[in-house]
């Protein structure tokens, strides 16, 4: 795999509808989900940037989360459309931090929101340095 020189895109919006078997059986979202659709929007994320996650990997490249915050505003529920947004907000060494807000499509409404810490680390969960090409071009 060729990697980009440098990461172009730092944001991403993805759109996507809850599927039954995330929530509860009033229809409401599980609060264990909403991990999941952040790792959504970064691999998103990545892939704007022409980056496969499985293709990190083949080269030694793995991302652990070390920090992971959400704050729950209003409920989301089953098959409404969702929009969530992803934003890189820093590169360092070592770590690359996201920052998640999830609206509901049809008004707005902003359901959650949430930041992430990322650290970069060899197959053997040592950690190391983020490849240059992960860095955003200026």
């Amino acid at each position: 795999m060729e990697f980009p020189e440098k990461a172009k895109v730092q944001s991403c919006v993805i759109k996507f509808r809850p599927r039954y078997n995330e929530t509860d059986q009033g229809g409401v979202v599980h609060h264990s989900i909403y991990p999941i659709y952040f790792e959504m929007g970064r691999t998103e994320l990545l892939r704007e940037n022409g980056i496969a996650y499985k293709d990190l990997e083949a080269a030694g490249v793995f991302f652990v989360v070390a920090r992971l915050d959400v704050k729950y505003r209003q409920p989301a529920r089953y098959d409404e459309e969702l929009e969530l947004e992803t934003v890189c907000t820093t590169v360092k060494a070592s770590k690359v931090e996201h920052r998640y807000t999830l609206k509901r499509c049809s008004d707005g409404l902003i359901l959650s929101e949430g930041s992430s810490v990322l650290c970069c680390v060899n197959k053997e969960g040592k950690i190391r340095h983020i490849p240059e090409f992960m860095y955003p071009a200026i």
